[in-house]
């Protein structure tokens, strides 16, 4: 993955109440996230949110990456 991928993400406290989001919007990573989830096609996210581009699907995905990289959550077994 390309690291360049983050300068996509945005972390600001006055925005979204400091969710990562889509740089130069209020589109919280985890919306992105949850419409892949959810069976959503990249297209289809771009058409749901306009702003939203190609490489920023990229960026959500790269920085999900790394988050997971960094905690646990913890499964039922």
């Amino acid at each position: 993955m390309k690291p360049e991928l983050l300068e996509r993400i945005s972390i600001d406290p006055q925005i979204c109440h400091g969710k990562p989001c889509i740089k130069g919007t209020r589109i919280p990573v985890f919306v992105i996230l949850d419409a892949l989830a959810a069976g959503m096609t990249h297209q289809e996210i771009i058409e749901e949110y306009p702003p939203v581009t190609e490489e920023d699907i990229q960026a959500a995905l790269f920085y999900a990456s790394l988050v997971t990289q960094q905690e646990e959550v913890p499964l039922p077994m």
